[in-house]
């Protein structure tokens, strides 16, 4: 379980280093917000996906 747990934490800091790196690149560059909009809303959602489960999953934990 905890091998589980270290796999979801090290999946969610990428993303995160993605999406902090990613989202203002997509913002400041110009005309890129209406091609990667969808990918952008995409990958918050899997980030938020990934917050939820980390957290069950450590509930399991002691």
């Amino acid at each position: 379980m905890t091998l589980i747990i270290q796999v979801l934490v090290i999946s969610l800091v990428l993303l995160s280093i993605i999406l902090v790196v990613g989202i203002p690149v997509t913002l400041a560059s110009p005309g890129q917000w209406e091609k990667s909009k969808t990918l952008v809303y995409t990958t918050i959602g899997i980030w938020t996906g990934l917050v939820i489960i980390t957290g069950i999953a450590n509930s399991f934990v002691a």
